[in-house]
């Protein structure tokens, strides 16, 4: 079967259930981004006097309208706009499998969480609307770390900040006020040619940097679950703006933007 230029497979199947013969079919039906969900549909004897009982890869079943003339078409253009109701749900998902570091990547399409790894053994769990996936979330921090700790208190300070309009990820991390590790495979190639604040893999040329014109990355955090890499002179310009740095002699104390675990950076005497 073929509607609006997607190809629908569906199985006739024969089932036995409570001693009573139920019949019905399954199938993948693709969404406009290429999804392919699968529908089961199930019908009783009764059937068409009654509706037909579904199930399907979603995180909510739809309210289905039946009358004595409806039929299996019906159905199937009934989930195709349930489908399209859930679009951008999905979407935010696909966005944040793809930016952060998400423990399980084999999530099902009825799956509404997604928990993130933020190091040290610590993680969020994130609760998505599905109905309203531009809502704020539902969020779990998991883990004893001070770091988990300082995500936490920060969360409830700046819940109320949540503005639907922006893009989710900017939202997250603008309620956090950090930037969460990204997928492991992603920051070991950023590692090589990024900056995690400038986000240039070399520095410009200008006579002005001395010895470190056009260098490369030359500093990695030393959290392993993080090991994300800068330039010294944009690491060290960034803890000049954080109040709580430290500094002694030529050498300046804080915390990583990445996973706030203490970093030491030294400094040019030229640069402060």
């Amino acid at each position: 079967m073929q509607r609006d230029g997607q190809i629908i497979y569906f199985l006739p199947l024969c089932l036995l259930r409570d001693r009573r013969s139920w019949m019905g079919a399954s199938g993948e039906i693709g969404d406009k981004k290429g999804r392919e969900h699968i529908l089961e549909i199930q019908l009783k004897r009764t059937y068409p006097k009654c509706p037909p009982s579904i199930s399907a890869d979603v995180p909510y079943i739809f309210n289905l309208e039946w009358s004595m003339q409806s039929r299996l078409k019906n159905v199937i253009r009934q989930f195709q706009e349930h489908l399209e109701k859930l679009q951008e749900f999905w979407s935010i998902l696909e966005d944040i499998d793809k930016s952060l570091w998400v423990d399980d990547m084999k999530a099902s399409f009825a799956t509404s969480y997604r928990q993130i790894n933020i190091g040290n053994d610590s993680f969020i769990m994130l609760s998505i609307n599905a109905s309203d996936p531009r809502s704020l979330p539902e969020i779990r921090f998991l883990g004893s770390g001070p770091s988990v700790n300082v995500m936490r208190k920060t969360w409830q300070k700046n819940s109320k900040r949540w503005k639907k309009e922006k893009p989710f990820l900017e939202n997250l991390a603008s309620l956090l006020e950090t930037h969460l590790p990204g997928p492991p495979d992603v920051l070991k190639r950023d590692q090589q040619v990024e900056c995690g604040i400038c986000y240039a893999q070399n520095l410009p040329i200008d006579d002005e940097l001395g010895n470190k014109s056009g260098c490369g990355t030359d500093y990695t955090c030393d959290n392993t679950n993080c090991s994300r890499a800068f330039h010294s002179i944009c690491l060290g310009d960034w803890l000049r703006s954080i109040t709580t740095t430290r500094q002694s002699f030529n050498v300046l104390f804080g915390n990583c933007p990445y996973c706030s675990e203490p970093i030491a950076v030294k400094i040019n005497s030229s640069k402060q």
